[in-house]
């Protein structure tokens, strides 16, 4: 199977180069690119960028360019307080990009125009980790304070981050299987956020998730193989 692993920050993909310091760096529009042995596998690892205007076009870069039977997405996602815990690995069901406010018409149909759905049926019921199924929210900014008990009431959000809502909706309008796989860095809650004005913990920890992540991928990929056979 052709498989392409998308990678959105700066931060995400600085940790990537870290844990295989020999990779053959190649460039696209959009960053950097290379391929990799993981387990048995050889994946394209590509950097799409950060926000949703980058991982939407990066997305469907790869889909039109390396044409691959699985867009892969890992990442970093901000946490509600109380909903999720730190390192927590969310297998992404749905996304949500609440950030789009109407204001001459409905803005529920606005934000339900682009709500993503992902078909995971192929992974089955045993999955090779105990990654929490659910929704991730996705915006051009990191989760507002002021906005959690909204989020919370309005969306039942667990965790939020930039760019999963553009790259399901593109991976699904081009009918391409996609996994995202997104771990939880820092808490937000109504009284602050626990790594505002503190990068360095967010970049410690994402050393961290994205290790975990790439580690964890063979398994998940796996789950991929049994199902096209079958």
């Amino acid at each position: 199977m052709n498989i392409t692993v998308i990678i959105s920050a700066n931060a995400e993909w600085r940790a990537v180069k870290t844990l295989y310091p020999a990779l053959s760096l190649q460039q696209s529009p959009f960053g950097e690119f290379a391929d990799v042995e993981l387990g048995t596998r050889r994946l394209r690892l590509f950097q799409g960028g950060w926000g949703k205007i980058s991982a939407a076009a990066s997305a469907q870069y790869a889909i039109d360019h390396f044409r691959p039977d699985l867009l892969v997405n890992l990442g970093t996602c901000g946490g509600i307080k109380g909903r999720v815990q730190v390192g927590r690995v969310i297998l992404v069901e749905e996304t949500i990009i609440y950030d789009i406010f109407e204001q001459m018409g409905n803005n529920d149909e606005a934000i339900a125009h682009y709500f993503t759905r992902l078909d995971l049926s192929w992974l089955g019921e045993n999955l090779p980790f105990s990654a929490l199924r659910g929704r991730l929210l996705s915006a051009d900014r990191d989760i507002v304070s002021q906005d959690v008990p909204m989020l919370i009431q309005k969306y039942d959000a667990i965790a939020a981050d930039w760019e999963s809502g553009a790259l399901a909706w593109v991976a699904q309008r081009n009918g391409v299987r996609c996994l995202i796989l997104r771990a939880v860095t820092d808490l937000v809650g109504e009284d602050g956020g626990e790594a505002y004005g503190n990068i360095n913990l967010f970049e410690q920890r994402t050393q961290v998730v994205m290790s975990t992540l790439l580690r964890q991928l063979p398994a998940w990929l796996s789950l991929v193989s049994l199902s096209h056979r079958s």
